[in-house]
């Protein structure tokens, strides 16, 4: 798929129908269907061949996301996920507050002050979100690569979905949608406080949103308590359609978990996490976040 160049007209812009309906066809052209068109077979991470990467790059262009295999992985640390990201152009990591010292985040079960609270490090289902989506407008992740160390005894299952897809099955119901969506205080998370003392401040922001690049990006979660949405007729009924969206079977909706040495490198796209029970060896699974999106994407 081609990218957006400076010199094309922004098919995310709703006076532009025609430009719109250009990238529409040129983005549902060859939109894989299937999870495992998305596979992308490779022999180490930290050093990709010149093939892997651009079968990677290819899928990321198509779908903005890739799932790599690998069984060759004998040593699993952060390095993994690191260098995997830098031949991306990923490098600006996010340091939030669930992260290592490193900014890569260890997804396991814990119980510590800095993690309770916090869905991720429990064996809890996650509803559809995209990361980060809770920063501030100027820390907004773009790109995320996850790998996986050891998958849970059982379940732990991940459903992926284009944002972009879901964006044209939105403006295709209703471009008001969009447009409500696109508001600047569309959706809110509340400030997170811990024993009186504020750890995040409210962030108010879009749900869509027009990167500088041309690119678009999308801030979302599913949680029923603690956001705030718009209050206005048009925003609520925007919010219902894309929920119905995203609860509706899609063809373009993928299921699937992540083995040991298999990873997920993507545009921040829009994604879920099942419950799962751990075994002997628990669920461990490195997360990278980035202000950059995949190069050549």
């Amino acid at each position: 798929m081609e990218t957006l160049t400076a010199e094309t007209r922004s098919p995310f812009d709703l006076d532009r129908p025609d430009a719109y309906a250009r990238w529409r066809e040129m983005k549902l052209t060859g939109q894989p269907t299937r999870l495992e068109e998305l596979f992308v077979e490779i022999r180490d991470p930290r050093r990709l061949s010149a093939a892997e990467h651009s079968a990677i790059l290819e899928r990321c262009r198509q779908a903005n996301m890739a799932i790599y295999t690998s069984t060759t992985d004998e040593d699993p640390d952060k390095d993994i996920i690191r260098t995997l990201g830098e031949q991306f152009g990923l490098h600006r990591l996010d340091h939030n507050r669930g992260a290592d010292e490193d900014a890569i985040t260890s997804l396991k079960i814990q119980s510590g002050a800095t993690h309770t609270g916090y869905i991720p490090y429990t064996d809890r289902p996650i509803a559809w979100h995209t990361d980060g989506y809770y920063n501030d407008a100027d820390h907004q992740i773009h790109g995320l690569v996850l790998h996986c160390v050891h998958p849970a005894a059982s379940g732990g299952e991940n459903a992926l979905f284009d944002h972009e897809i879901a964006y044209i099955l939105l403006r295709d119901r209703n471009p008001d949608h969009i447009l409500a969506l696109m508001h600047p205080e569309a959706m809110t998370i509340p400030a997170n406080r811990v024993d009186g003392r504020e750890l995040r401040p409210a962030q108010a922001g879009p749900v869509f949103s027009v990167h500088s690049d041309g690119h678009l990006h999308m801030r979302y979660t599913d949680r029923k308590r603690n956001i705030l949405w718009r209050d206005d007729p048009m925003t609520a009924e925007a919010v219902t359609a894309l929920k119905d969206i995203l609860h509706c079977h899609s063809p373009y909706q993928f299921q699937g978990r992540l083995e040991a040495g298999w990873g997920l490198i993507c545009n921040n796209i829009l994604h879920t996490r099942t419950r799962f029970e751990d075994g002997e060896n628990p669920r461990l699974l490195y997360r990278a976040r980035y202000y950059d999106r995949i190069a050549g994407v």
